[in-house]
C-alpha cells in the first residue's frame, strides 16, 4: 500500500510571521482530513512552524539540503540542522535547483544519502524542460535523472524516498500536463525502478505530481491510480486552496 501524500512547496515566500498565520490556519483545517501532508516553509520559519504544528497530521520538511554535516559552506544548510530544526523531509533535485543554480544529477544523489542517513525522507523532483518534451525527450531525460541519482542506492532506501514528476514547463506557468501524459510517466519511472531494483520496487514507491497544481484541476490527477497525490507551489500559500486540493484527494483515494 503506497502512502498517499500532499506537500506544499513555499519556496521563496512567507516570513516567521506569515509562516505561523497560514500553519496554524492549516493544523486546524487538515485535523479532519485522514491524510499525510508535508510543508516545506522558508528555512527562516522551519523551526517555528515545526514547533506549531507538534501533535497534528503535518510534518514539515527543508527545501533544500546539503550533503555534508557540518564545514566551511557559506550559506548552505546541513542534514543535522535540518534535522534538529524540526525537519521530516527534505526537497532534492527540484527543477529550479537544477536550472537556477546549476545542480547535477551527481550532487543530488549525494544529497539524497546524506538525508536519508541522518534520518529523513526524501522527496526526490524530476521532470523535463519544454524543449525536452518538443524534442520527444522526455522519457530520456527522466530516465538519466533517476538512474545517476539511485544508482548504487540498496534497495532498502527506496522506502525512504519519494518521487515526484514535476515537468519543468508546468512548474508556475499555469499549465498543468495532461492526466493521461501524468500517468503515463509516472507508469514509465515505475518501470525504471523495477529494471534498476527488483521488479515491484516501482509499485511500491508513491510517486506524486507537480506543476500547477489547482482545486479546480487536482481531480483529474487525484482520481487516477499512478498518482498518489501532489506537490504543490502556489496553492499551498493559501490556507483554503491547499485545503481543499486535499479534501479533494482524500475523496479520490477514499481515505
Amino acid at each position: 500500500m503506497r502512502d498517499i501524500i500532499l506537500a506544499g512547496n513555499w519556496k521563496m515566500h512567507k516570513t516567521i510571521e506569515e509562516s505561523k498565520e497560514i500553519a496554524l490556519c492549516l493544523k486546524e483545517k487538515f485535523t479532519e482530513l485522514p491524510l499525510n501532508v508535508i510543508l516545506f516553509p522558508p528555512f527562516t520559519a522551519l523551526y517555528s512552524i515545526s514547533e506549531l504544528l507538534k501533535g497534528s497530521n503535518i510534518s514539515v520538511g527543508g527545501q533544500n539540503v546539503y550533503f555534508e554535516e557540518k564545514g566551511a559552506f557559506t550559506g548552505e544548510i546541513s542534514p543535522v540542522m535540518l534535522k534538529e530544526a524540526g525537519a521530516k523531509y527534505v526537497i532534492a533535485g527540484h527543477s529550479e535547483r537544477r536550472n537556477i543554480f546549476n545542480e547535477t544529477d551527481e550532487l543530488i544523489k549525494k544529497k539524497i544519502c546524506s538525508a536519508v542517513e541522518n534520518g529523513m525522507d526524501v522527496i526526490f523532483c524530476v521532470g523535463e524542460k519544454l524543449e525536452e518534451r518538443e524534442a520527444g525527450r522526455t522519457e530520456e531525460v527522466i530516465s538519466k535523472e533517476i538512474r545517476i541519482a539511485l544508482d548504487g542506492i540498496p534497495r532498502e532506501v527506496l522506502d525512504h524516498i519519494i518521487i515526484a514528476y514535476e515537468p519543468v514547463w508546468a512548474i508556475g506557468t499555469g499549465v498543468a500536463a495532461s492526466p493521461d501524459e501524468a500517468a503515463a510517466i509516472h507508469k514509465f519511472i515505475r518501470s525504471i525502478l523495477d529494471d534498476m531494483f527488483v521488479r515491484g520496487a516501482g509499485a511500491n514507491m508513491s510517486i506524486l505530481y507537480g506543476g500547477s497544481i489547482k482545486p479546480e484541476n487536482f481531480i483529474e490527477f487525484a482520481i487516477l491510480d499512478e498518482i498518489d497525490g501532489g506537490l504543490v507551489g502556489g496553492a499551498s500559500l493559501k490556507c483554503e486552496d491547499f485545503y481543499d486540493i486535499g479534501k479533494i484527494l482524500v475523496e479520490c483515494k477514499k481515505l
